[in-house]
């Protein structure tokens, strides 16, 4: 069966149909800079085969989910905030804030992060 086409703005971004601040990318993840940042460094970590969220993740997408959290780690000592801390954040559905229909994570840093987020 085809996978169907993925029309998100980040399905756009990875065929190249609209620009971003890549930092980051291998065979399996892609990290750009947000267009609207929370904070001084706000990179959005994503897979490049789509996965809907955490909660559609398969079984076997286990060593592609621990692959994003390691890119979000490499990405936060390229950005230079693994030492001041940093915060990554995947938001799943509506009531979780979840605005793009693909899995994605927030590396957020470079000021202290106020607990609830809100």
């Amino acid at each position: 069966m085809a996978e169907q086409r993925n029309d998100t703005v980040f399905g756009m971004i990875l065929r190249g149909e609209i620009p971003a601040d890549i930092v980051y990318e291998d065979e399996l993840a892609v990290a750009f800079r947000d267009i609207a940042p929370q904070a001084p460094v706000h990179v959005l970590v994503i897979p490049r085969r789509r996965v809907r969220s955490l909660a559609h993740a398969a079984a076997d997408d286990q060593a592609l989910v621990g692959h994003l959290l390691s890119v979000c780690a490499a990405v936060a000592e390229q950005e230079g905030v693994a030492e001041s801390g940093y915060r990554v954040v995947t938001n799943i559905g509506e009531n979780g804030g979840q605005s793009v229909d693909h899995l994605h994570f927030h590396v957020l840093g470079g000021r202290r992060l106020s607990w609830p987020p809100g």
